[in-house]
């Protein structure tokens, strides 16, 4: 996976990262046809935890979900390691656990323990050179375990109070010559700042697409120069949204809604969820592999069978 994102990155095109928050999510960007995806730190804290993005998920919780989603797909996975969970010492282990989990890359960034989602007020930033130690830790435990895996670097100087674009640029090239693969600089607010980025910043640049930054299509994007883009939180949105209706008409119309809800659906990709899920295949391997048994069996559509 990690040699399959290398290869994605080298090519012409921007390279599109949704993200996921589990394995079922995951399973649907793949199945959209995406190419990579993310593991949105956002997403695994209010998915997981029912809590705000602000540093309460540690490492093992969101390496344990990561590990979940990379055996899940067969597309590379970005994860969101935060600031690595500690100092430079801390992320030596942060890179190996990740590496190990199956990811095929991280970002890391540059903010004070406990972080923030990058888009709302409050953030600190720690000094550019305990992060470059940060950065050079991570690089060595990339090199020393999978020296193709992805290393991003974000810095979210911008978006601090009197935060500089100029700032953004001293970080991201001090980051890169620290042994970082990618830039991601974190909440700028207009095109003029995303082109100047992308043209002083001495490597590749990521980009989220939200909150306080241009919402920018894939051509506009790419004349600017940017390599990659995400969508970090766009599915956990619509399943969040589509949840609340769904139990706000159960609550009021009980099996009525229920009933008219799977008839809606009928047609659809995830109309019949035992077969979206993959229970036809674990039926073949159940008469492959098992000796017969008696009593109800799943044939393969809605129901069991005696």
């Amino acid at each position: 996976m990690t040699q399959a994102l290398r290869e994605l990155l080298s090519g012409d095109e921007i390279v599109v990262k949704p993200g996921a928050f589990d394995a079922l999510s995951a399973q649907i960007i793949e199945r959209a046809g995406f190419k990579t995806l993310g593991l949105s730190g956002y997403g695994v804290s209010v998915s997981l935890l029912g809590r705000p993005d602000v540093g309460l998920t540690t490492m093992t919780e969101v390496v344990d979900v990561c590990g979940r989603v990379a055996s899940a797909v067969s597309i590379p996975l970005i994860a969101d390691a935060d600031t690595g969970y500690g100092n430079a010492i801390n992320v030596l282990r942060t890179v190996e656990e990740f590496i190990r989990a199956g990811a095929a890359g991280i970002h890391i960034e540059d903010q004070l323990s406990p972080k923030r989602c990058g888009h709302v007020a409050g953030k600190q930033i720690i000094s550019i050179d305990e992060a470059c130690g940060k950065f050079r830790a991570a690089a060595k435990a990339r090199d020393e375990l999978d020296g193709d895996f992805v290393l991003i670097a974000r810095t979210d100087a911008r978006g601090v109070p009197g935060g500089s674009i100029e700032e953004v640029i001293r970080r991201a090239n001090a980051y890169l010559d620290a042994g970082a693969d990618m830039i991601f600089p974190e909440g700028l607010v207009s095109v003029e700042e995303i082109k100047r980025v992308c043209r002083e910043v001495r490597g590749p640049i990521h980009y989220n697409r939200t909150g306080v930054s241009p919402m920018l299509a894939l051509p506009e994007l790419k004349s600017c120069g940017v390599k990659m883009v995400s969508n970090a939180t766009g599915i956990l949105r619509a399943a969040a949204s589509a949840m609340w209706d769904y139990m706000q008409k159960f609550q009021a119309d009980d099996i009525a809604h229920a009933t008219a809800f799977l008839a809606s659906i009928e047609k659809h990709p995830v109309g019949n969820f035992h077969e979206f899920v993959g229970f036809p295949q674990y039926r073949a391997l159940e008469n492959e592999f098992l000796p017969p048994e008696t009593g109800k069996k799943y044939d393969g559509a809605l129901g069991f069978t005696p």
